[in-house]
C-alpha cells in the first residue's frame, strides 16, 4: 500500500510542479516510481511479490536518498 501512496504522491508532486523538479534529479525513474502505484491499483491479480520485493530493495533506497535531497535542495 506504501508504494501506492508512494506512486500517486510523486503523481501529485510532478503535476504541482509541471514536471520540472522530477527532471531536476533523473537518477531515480520517476515514470516507474509513478507507474507503478497503477499496476498496484489496477493489476492486483498480475502482481509478482518477487518484483515488488525487488522494487523495495533495490529502487526504493534510491528514491528515498533523491526525496531527502529535494527536499534539502527546496530548503
Amino acid at each position: 500500500m506504501m508504494l501506492i501512496a508512494v506512486g500517486e504522491s510523486l503523481k501529485y508532486l510532478d503535476k504541482m510542479t509541471q514536471g520540472k523538479l522530477l527532471a531536476a534529479y533523473p537518477d531515480v525513474d520517476w515514470k516507474g516510481a509513478k507507474g507503478i502505484r497503477d499496476i498496484m491499483s489496477h493489476h492486483y491479480f498480475d502482481i509478482d511479490a518477487e518484483i515488488v520485493f525487488w522494487v523495495c530493495q533495490d529502487k526504493v533506497p534510491l528514491l528515498v536518498r533523491t526525496v531527502f535531497r529535494m527536499q534539502a535542495d527546496l530548503g
